[in-house]
């Protein structure tokens, strides 16, 4: 009997299938999770700014957004609105860089505004959130 040695086509295959799917998944793994935290930030407060602009706007209120050291303030709502909305970063080292303060409203119109947020472990990682005034605010990255 003469059996031959080695392996089958589908039995590589199978191998080479698990490698391909070993090697995807440690890639993803090894995404840098900070710069995914820095962009949850971003899409949240993107979010938070436009719920108090809509309420700031049903309510005919001057609401302000501020940056503080441990977090951020909105000014101006009623004690219940403020209360529902969060005052602090989901991670503590996040930070805003340059102005502080926006202006939600509640004109419809409110000028163009932006806030830079970054975070201290990679703090050459800087997001934006902006609007031009009339849109909502949206999130881009800053060469």
């Amino acid at each position: 009997m003469n059996h031959s040695r080695g392996f089958t086509l589908l039995e590589l295959l199978v191998v080479l299938s698990i490698v391909a799917l070993a090697t995807a998944g440690a890639g993803l793994a090894m995404r840098d999770s900070g710069q995914t935290q820095l962009e949850r930030e971003a899409a949240r407060l993107a979010a938070l700014l436009e719920s108090a602009r809509a309420q700031s706007r049903a309510g005919g209120l001057p609401v302000r957004w501020r940056a503080l050291p441990q977090g951020f303030r909105f000014e101006g709502l009623p004690p219940s609105a403020q209360a529902a909305l969060p005052n602090q970063w989901l991670d503590s080292g996040t930070t805003v860089r340059g102005p502080a303060v926006l202006q939600l409203g509640p004109e419809p119109l409110i000028g163009p505004q932006h806030v830079l947020i970054t975070h201290q472990a990679h703090p050459e990682r800087v997001l934006r959130i902006a609007t031009d005034g009339v849109r909502p605010f949206s999130v881009d990255a800053v060469q």
